[in-house]
């Protein structure tokens, strides 16, 4: 699900272009003093002096927005003095406006501030609220090797509707990944209820279907007190999955979401498709028939589950990064390892310019007397091979 498309540049672009606007207001206090100096002494240049205030206010600090006025202010009066026409009504009409518009700079300063203080606090709350209810794994659950990842579209971004959780239970080692419609904070309320429902029902449900139905009604008795489904974010797509102890059987069950992929010791790739596609989870269109697909996930294999924010990475053409080709034929110690290599391959191929979140999970059998670290190939570009 694309939550966010092409918000953002690359960050060459917007370091240019902040250094632009920073350089503006003082350019065009120049191009004023060179075109009243250069034209009749009827003719002003008052609006570039102005605009130059008004530019600044967004961008600048209260005291650099300050500076910017009294410097217009002033550059208009020297010019005036040397003209010696300071005592006309002109004038004066020019440095009063100068000063009018100036202190509006300064109030829009100040409300633009506070605005900004606002939006930080919020992004600070909804990021604390987040690690809360989305803590990353232990590296050994149940006698699998685990890792888990969320990274976030901007660096300073951590509010997202991405979600993982793994829980140990009687019935095996139990999983799920989803993705949330939306972002901030009631994204992270759905991210809440998701993951909640989650490790109650892992532990008291037999079957993962049980589970699976356990979220869906989660989801609904929670888009049902908030007043609709809107306020719920709508919908969520999710990938359930149960590793049972002892067994090298793998249950997924997929509900509208990105298919996992399954790493086999020697290379080898599964992508495990489901059998019958199912809608996402709160969408209320009725109870659905959840059936779980059965895999394989041997000694040394690793399983890999991700949002959307992976498969639908694009380059500058426009190209979709594909996992399933990516990792193909490549080894990894573990899942750690995995998701380093993937991370960084994706940013490889969206040079930096990615536009959703993305959360990845997965889960490696240790093989009987595996050695601590296997030959490993690093993810590279495919034209550089």
């Amino acid at each position: 699900m694309g939550k966010r498309d092409g918000r953002r540049g690359g960050v060459g672009g917007g370091s240019r272009s902040r250094r632009l606007v920073r350089a503006l207001p003082a350019v065009m206090i120049c191009v004023g003093v060179a075109f009243d100096v250069g034209t009749p002494t009827e003719v002003t240049a008052v609006p570039l002096f102005a605009a130059a205030s008004l530019v600044a206010a967004p961008f600048f600090s209260p005291a650099g927005t300050v500076r910017i006025a009294v410097a217009a202010i002033l550059v208009v009066l020297a010019i005036r003095l040397s003209d010696g026409v300071i005592l006309k009504v002109v004038p004066i009409t020019d440095l009063l406006t100068l000063v009018t518009v100036g202190a509006l700079a300064v109030l829009i300063n100040r409300v633009v501030g506070r605005g900004t203080e606002q939006l930080a606090s919020a992004r600070v709350i909804a990021e604390t609220a987040m690690r809360a209810v989305l803590p990353k794994p232990e590296d050994r659950i149940g006698g699998l090797l685990v890792a888990a990842r969320y990274e976030a579209a901007q660096a300073d971004e951590f509010v997202g509707g991405d979600l993982f959780a793994v829980a140990d239970t009687p019935h095996g080692v139990r999983l799920v990944v989803g993705d949330v419609r939306g972002k901030g904070l009631d994204a992270v309320a759905a991210v809440a209820v998701v993951i909640g429902a989650f490790r109650e029902a892992a532990e008291q449900e037999r079957s993962l279907e049980g589970v699976t139905q356990r979220l869906e009604r989660a989801l609904a008795r929670e888009g049902s007190r908030r007043g609709g489904l809107d306020a719920m974010e709508g919908f969520v797509t999710a990938v359930l999955a149960e590793i049972p102890v002892g067994s090298d059987t793998l249950k997924v069950i997929n509900r509208g979401h990105p298919e996992p992929l399954v790493l086999h010791p020697d290379g080898a790739l599964d992508v495990l498709a489901p059998t019958e596609p199912a809608l996402p989870l709160g969408m209320g269109l009725g109870a659905w028939p959840d059936r779980s697909d059965e895999w394989t996930l041997p000694a040394g294999a690793m399983f890999l589950a991700f949002t959307d924010g992976l498969s639908e990475a694009r380059d500058m053409t426009g190209v979709f990064y594909d996992p399933a080709d990516r990792l193909r034929g490549r080894l990894f110690p573990g899942p750690e390892e995995l998701l380093s290599a993937l991370t960084d391959d994706v940013r490889l191929h969206t040079g930096g310019r990615s536009t959703d979140d993305l959360a990845l999970l997965a889960v490696a059998r240790p093989a009987r007397g595996q050695q601590e670290r296997r030959t490993t190939v690093k993810i590279v570009r495919r034209d550089s091979e």
